[in-house]
């Protein structure tokens, strides 16, 4: 992401959301806001990339599929990315179901991008205090794209403007409505695979530290064999050639095997670490379309020590 400009993945992933809301039955995720903050001509953009991308690396499906909106819907299920992001979403959302019936009251979105939460359900925002935080450029691009599609800012939701390559979190929340003396649930989604790790470390630490015992934290991960050209899966590899050109390549992976240590040396308890065999079979299994779970991808759950 260029300095200035608010992501393009953010985009493409409210696009991936918007798109399953209007046609995946059974909705892996269900998200009917999403496609309310993308421009009629952004959702036609989005659309046009998706048919473009099947036919540079899927030419014989393309010409299989000589419909639009049945190429569109072949590329949707069975492309990378439409997986990962609604299968993290619903992973994220029902632990957080969970804590609020526990007691926890403050929620923090980090690089939320176009996240709908705090208008999709007002049944929990009653109960929470909602922080999202996201770089400067795509934070002012969704703000602005709310007012212009007349969706006002709630009470309990406060914008934190934040660059997680340069900036602090804990300094972060330090200026915000935050009490880090009560639990908090905190979402890491679509995030990690973007930053250097030494950031990804310092999230964490700023997390144990600004958060009480108990306190949670979801996230996504690639695992590092997805960066090894020869272990690669083929959508996977095809899925980060795509984020290459939109300039936002992704260049860290985990090793899951040391991933509890790894989370320990920063303060954080890994509680869950779903593989792609666990992700199928909790949300994809027995669909009736080819949406099914992304070879490489990981849903992680982590509780401050």
């Amino acid at each position: 992401m260029q300095n200035g400009e608010y992501s393009k993945t953010a985009m493409g992933t409210a696009f991936m959301r918007a798109y399953h809301a209007a046609h995946g039955r059974p909705p892996v995720f269900e998200d009917l806001l999403a496609r309310r903050l993308l421009t009629p001509e952004e959702y036609r953009e989005s659309e046009a990339r998706h048919l473009r991308a099947l036919q540079v690396f899927h030419p014989e499906q393309a010409a299989a599929y000589p419909d639009r909106a049945a190429a569109l819907a072949y590329w949707m299920q069975n492309a990378g990315a439409p997986a990962i992001v609604l299968g993290r979403a619903r992973f994220s959302e029902e632990l957080l179901e969970r804590a609020v019936q526990q007691g926890v009251r403050q929620y923090v979105i980090l690089g939320a991008g176009m996240d709908t939460f705090a208008w999709r359900r007002p049944d929990l925002l009653a109960h929470l205090e909602v922080f999202e935080i996201d770089h400067p450029a795509t934070q002012a691009h969704k703000r602005q794209r709310l007012r212009e599609v007349g969706l006002e800012e709630p009470e309990g939701l406060h914008f934190l403007p934040l660059d997680f390559s340069l900036d602090n979190l804990t300094k972060a929340l330090g200026r915000s409505a935050y009490d880090p003396q009560a639990p908090a649930f905190f979402s890491w989604l679509g995030v990690t695979y973007y930053l250097p790790w030494e950031a990804i470390l310092s999230t964490w630490r700023a997390i144990s530290e600004a958060a009480p015992p108990g306190s949670s934290l979801t996230f996504d991960y690639l695992d590092a064999a997805a960066y090894d050209p020869v272990r690669v899966s083929r959508r996977v590899q095809i899925m980060m050639e795509i984020v290459v050109r939109v300039g936002e390549p992704m260049i860290t992976g985990f090793d899951p095997e040391t991933l509890a240590a790894d989370l320990a040396s920063e303060g954080l308890s890994l509680q869950e670490n779903l593989d792609p065999a666990a992700i199928q079979e909790r949300f994809f299994a027995a669909r009736p379309d080819g949406y099914h779970a992304c070879e490489h991808a990981y849903f992680a759950r982590a509780v401050v020590a």
